[in-house]
């Protein structure tokens, strides 16, 4: 008697196939770390940051601030305070040297 289990099964193995075909592709294609598993409990150790200059939210994302040499897109509704965190990163930024741009998609700043 077939109860269907046995195709479940073979379709969960062609997936994890296909995942792990995708997820070494991507790994090639942009380095190692550039995908992180919520499951693993990895913590990426060799990432340089940039504190975002609140310690909250530096702990919130896990790194211990925002990933430096990185595109990084900060998105929210309007006067969600999307401009000042930008300036306050920039800021501490520029405190240890370093260099940024800064895009305003949404012509906010003045």
């Amino acid at each position: 008697m077939d109860d269907g289990r046995s195709g479940l099964v073979a379709d969960s193995k062609e997936r994890q196939k296909a995942l792990a075909a995708a997820l070494a592709q991507i790994e090639k294609q942009f380095g190692k770390g550039s995908i992180m598993r919520l499951a693993d409990g990895e913590v990426a150790e060799d990432i340089d940051v940039v504190s975002t200059g609140s310690l909250g939210l530096d702990i919130a994302l896990g790194i211990g601030g925002l990933p430096r040499g990185r595109v990084v897109e900060i998105y929210g509704p309007e006067s969600s305070g999307k401009t000042t965190l930008t300036l306050q990163v920039i800021a501490e930024m520029q405190k240890i040297g370093g260099t940024c741009a800064f895009i305003d998609a949404e012509h906010a700043l003045d």
